[in-house]
């Protein structure tokens, strides 16, 4: 018996069963591909350049070819506080593990050990190596020994074609090699592989020298970023995007990984889809055309009735499966398929993830901003500029905006480069691109293009800190002496939508809220771009905003709205108001439950958790949402959060202390916890987890204010009123935590202080009628008997129904008597 990464004991025997089973399984999953070595006879034109770009070279297996001159000779790598060495284990004494590339470096246990490279991700202008998980037993979908024992058996191709159905990716540009021919055996790839790891060392091919993607981070083992961690996990963070149809199958109770693919890298089926009906056509109706040179075709049948043409916006979805910062709903996704029924796309919100014009901050891929952008509201694809196969521009430079700026097509204005951009033919600033596509470093050598084609506007940096191209460049230089130039050449057309839109966002991301209500709701109004709508929606859902009857009911509209992306945004800023039972709200939900678009199902059904039919097509799909992710932190709390919802108070807590072991860094889920702590009458467990809340981010006044709840289910007032006092420390205008701070404050003898928190409460909310009535029953105790009745009778001209300040008022009035 063996014991695996979850510690539970399985059979060793067992596992070469459900190994097997997996590659039936897998067989039977991906028998519609036919692998891309049978496109290469009858598509070479398209197949040799693919071989040998990003796409093709997503993902393959270790090469010496490639690979030596990264590990030969060994090299000691400096990186934070941790010293790492890369080498190639000696050859020549009969070794199993001779000629393997090693990474000596720090692992979860911390000790330094060589980690084995079984694959790698990227070619330029990064390499990141795979590597098995440390710990992982030999059983049951495990990831495996160092020399890889534990994958299941190898899934086979299809028996009536010759191609593979993982091929791995030519190793020198200069091959003829086959894919087939290039690697050597493909049995790794080819079968279910367990759980294995991306190491954060990379090397740069063009520089030759091995770096820490993280930079400066110096990440420890234990963080969910670690290369340790679930954060670089390939299975769950890597796979789907580097490679062909991945399945990704994981399994809750051992917390193991059997994932299987259709085929290694980004192959021609990853944006094609399926074609193994294709070639088997192809060969039965237009001769062989599986050999180098295949005989003279057939006179042509007709039509190959197994293809379909792709419409432009499935072609963006096929593109945007990968190069999206986006939420996997399914793990399911084949091309021709719409993104909605498979993604949840991340759009600019109250996050810091993009800067407020859009433009990309955070690692954020190229999607989101394409579709915020007036390139996508006009028409434009990916498929006008890029070359698929080649993985580049169809065009260099200022030629391939000028493929459409020229004139010929109406919804493109004519540009003259040099009159528009005031800057020399030629020159750094002369090109489109420099401007309108600000490049980004991710990953500290990776240049990106931003994709939102904003317009560099040196106002928005002077207001609101948003960069702009002109002081990228001009770094010597401040805004003011950008905004000086921009003005003088481009005059009012400055004062553009963009402007105006970013201003909204920045102002609702300062917290002044109700300045930005009307213009968020305007904003949410305006039908140019539905992409920007959506982020509205998603904007108007902070608490102060969501109490106004205005913005309920355009919210309510919105889940209406004729783009998926809109309705799911505005079924997740509309949730709250289930708990107030909101009865607009809750119908709106219910109506998304039979939304055709998936992303938008699962959102109702999520706002809806508590009371949704889990035997429903809504229910099933946010449970199958919900399992798909539950493999990670985040989703062991969405699950936990699940189970609270429906009163399992028992199964939550196991999944939120299942994710604070995954993340113990994370102090949401440690909030998650506390509350489902609470919920099981814990309160000193409950007390621990906010403490570690605060602990990892003490400048955010909620964790101190519900660590100040905490302390007060004790009934220990004094570190109630110290926790409160810090909450209103770090957040002002926290007007909860001045409530509460006023109730402790009075309960604990300090009945002016109290009031004196009460009062600032109540300045911060006045829609509130418990504020003021907290107010009554002090002023009313400490015989302040005017005071009492003022402050009881403006928590009733704010809720004429409240009971308790009636009452007072009546008692009040009997005492004047």
């Amino acid at each position: 018996m063996d014991r695996g990464e979850s510690g539970e004991n399985f059979d060793a025997d067992g596992a070469n069963v459900a190994a097997t089973e997996t590659a039936a399984s897998a067989r039977a999953e991906f028998a519609g591909y036919a692998g891309s070595k049978s496109c290469r006879a009858c598509h070479a034109e398209q197949f040799e350049p693919w071989r040998h770009s990003h796409h093709g070279l997503a993902e393959r297996l270790v090469d010496p070819a490639r690979d030596d001159v990264a590990f030969e000779p060994s090299r000691t790598v400096e990186h934070g506080s941790q010293t790492s060495v890369v080498r190639k284990r000696g050859a020549g004494r009969g070794a199993r593990d001779a000629g393997e590339y090693v990474v000596e470096t720090l692992g979860l246990e911390g000790q330094v050990a060589p980690r084995v490279a079984r694959r790698v991700i990227g070619e330029k202008p990064l390499r990141q190596f795979i590597v098995d998980a440390e710990g992982a037993g030999r059983g049951v979908r495990g990831a495996g020994r160092g020399d890889g024992s534990a994958l299941a058996e190898p899934v086979a191709p299809h028996a009536s074609s010759d191609a593979t159905l993982a091929e791995p990716v030519a190793p020198e540009a200069d091959s003829d090699a086959t894919l087939a021919e290039a690697v050597a055996p493909d049995d790794e790839l080819h079968r279910a592989i367990g759980r294995q790891q991306v190491l954060e060392l990379c090397y740069d091919p063009a520089k030759h020298e091995w770096f820490n993607v993280y930079g400066d981070e110096d990440r420890k083992p234990g963080e969910w970023g670690h290369w340790t961690g679930r954060g670089m996990n390939w299975n769950s963070q890597c796979a789907s995007c580097h490679n062909t149809r991945v399945k990704k199958n994981y399994d809750a109770a051992s917390d193991t990984y059997a994932t299987t693919m259709a085929e290694a890298t980004v192959s021609c089926e990853a944006c094609h889809g399926p074609m193994k009906d294709h070639v088997d056509w192809q060969q039965a109706n237009r001769g062989a055309q599986n050999s180098p040179r295949p005989e003279p075709r057939a006179p042509s049948p007709g039509p190959d009735p197994t293809l379909r043409k792709f419409t432009s916006t499935e072609w963006l979805a096929i593109c945007g499966s990968c190069h999206a910062r986006r939420g996997e709903l399914t793990g399911d996704f084949v091309p021709g398929e719409s993104f909605f029924d498979h993604y949840s796309l991340v759009v600019p919100d109250l996050s810091e993830i993009f800067f407020a014009d859009g433009q990309v901050r955070e690692e954020d891929y190229e999607f989101t901003s394409f579709l915020s952008s007036r390139m996508y509201a006009s028409g434009v694809t990916c498929l006008h500029c890029h070359d698929p196969h080649q993985a580049r521009p169809l065009a260099e430079g200022n030629d391939l905006c000028m493929r459409c700026h020229n004139g010929s097509f109406p919804k493109s204005p004519r540009i003259d480069p040099a009159a528009h951009t005031f800057h020399k033919a030629d020159s750094t600033g002369s090109q489109c691109v420099n401007c309108h596509m600000p490049q980004t470093v991710y990953m500290q050598r990776h240049w990106r293009h931003d994709h939102g084609f904003t317009t560099p506007d040196p106002f928005l940096t002077k207001r609101h800190g948003i960069p702009n191209a002109c002081n990228r460049c001009h770094a010597d230089k401040d805004a003011d002496w950008s905004l000086a130039a921009v003005e003088k050449w481009y005059g009012e057309r400055m004062n553009r939508p963009s402007r105006r839109r970013a201003r909204i966002i920045a102002a609702a991301r300062s917290g002044d809220a109700e300045q930005a209500r009307e213009p968020l709701l305007t904003m949410l109004g305006d039908a140019d771009n539905a992409f920007w709508q959506a982020s509205a929606a998603t904007l108007l859902r902070q608490g102060e905003l969501l109490e106004r009857d205005d913005v309920q009911r355009a919210l309510v509209d919105a889940t209406g709205h004729g783009f998926p992306l809109v309705r799911e945004k505005a079924a997740g800023a509309i949730e709250p108001l289930v708990d107030v039972r909101h009865p607009a709200a809750t119908a709106a939900l219910a109506k998304l439950l039979d939304d055709p678009v998936l992303s938008v199902r699962v959102a109702a059904a999520w706002a809806l958790r508590a009371t949704v039919d889990e035997n429903s097509a809504a229910g099933k799909d946010a449970l199958a949402y919900l399992r798909h992710n539950h493999d990670q932190p985040g989703g062991a709390m969405q699950r936990g959060m699940w189970q609270l919802a429906r009163s399992d108070v028992d199964g939550a807590v196991g999944w939120f202390e299942r994710a604070v072991r995954w993340d113990p860094n994370s102090a949401p889920i440690r909030d998650a916890l506390a509350v489902g702590y609470s919920q099981q009458q814990r309160p000193a467990d409950a007390v621990r987890q906010m403490q570690q809340a605060v602990r990892i981010a003490p400048r955010d006044g909620e964790y101190w204010y519900k660590l100040g709840l905490a302390w007060a289910e004790l009934s220990e007032v004094e570190h109630t009123i110290a926790s409160l006092e810090k909450a209103v420390a770090v957040d002002a205008n926290h007007s909860r935590a001045w409530y509460n701070l006023g109730l402790a404050l009075d309960q604990s003898g300090k009945a002016a202080e109290g009031v004196a928190a009460l009062v600032k409460a109540e300045k911060l909310d006045p829609r509130r009628a418990d504020i003021p009535f907290a107010l009554a029953t002090i002023y009313a105790k400490h015989g302040r008997s005017r005071d009492a009745r003022g402050a009881a009778e403006r928590a009733l001209a704010i809720d004429p129904r409240h009971r308790d300040a009636r009452a007072l008022l009546e008692s009040l009035g009997q005492r004047q008597r």
